[in-house]
């Protein structure tokens, strides 16, 4: 079984749609093997998002993703990666396919409902940056 990192971002918090998208990937087979709900420090951020810190919009970004707590999951399913960011769809949710969880939920680039793990290798440096090894189940 894979695993895969899913946060609902504070958009997802604030419009009430945390339980509608957990439905979903449950519906599709996943698992959730770790749950929490966090602060996210601006270090944190900064160290999740190294790959775009130097982009002009990055302190939205940033301001977007620490204004409220979110809730961080461990899923795990066959082919968890893939299979996660087919079912929330395109990063751009007014681009996402409708039947998506960004195409149905999100609203635009930032407000997109969901981060989802973009390769099966950043899967597991994000749980590891987020989950301790005993918060992490195995079902």
């Amino acid at each position: 079984m894979e695993k895969t990192l899913i946060i609902f971002k504070p958009d997802s918090l604030e419009n009430k749609n945390v339980g509608k998208t957990l439905q979903r990937f449950e519906e599709n087979g996943f698992e959730i093997c770790a749950c929490k709900m966090v602060a996210l420090s601006s270090n944190i951020l900064r160290d999740h998002y190294a790959h775009i810190i130097d982009l002009p919009h990055f302190d939205k970004i940033e301001e977007f993703m620490s204004k409220r707590p979110v809730i961080i999951t461990v899923f795990q399913s066959k082919n968890a990666v893939n299979k996660a960011r087919n079912l929330v769809g395109s990063t751009d949710s007014r681009k996402a396919e409708k039947g998506t969880i960004r195409g149905d939920l999100g609203l635009d680039l930032m407000r997109n409902v969901v981060h989802a793990s973009d390769s099966v290798e950043n899967a597991k440096l994000e749980i590891k940056r987020f989950f301790s090894s005993g918060e992490v189940y195995n079902l």
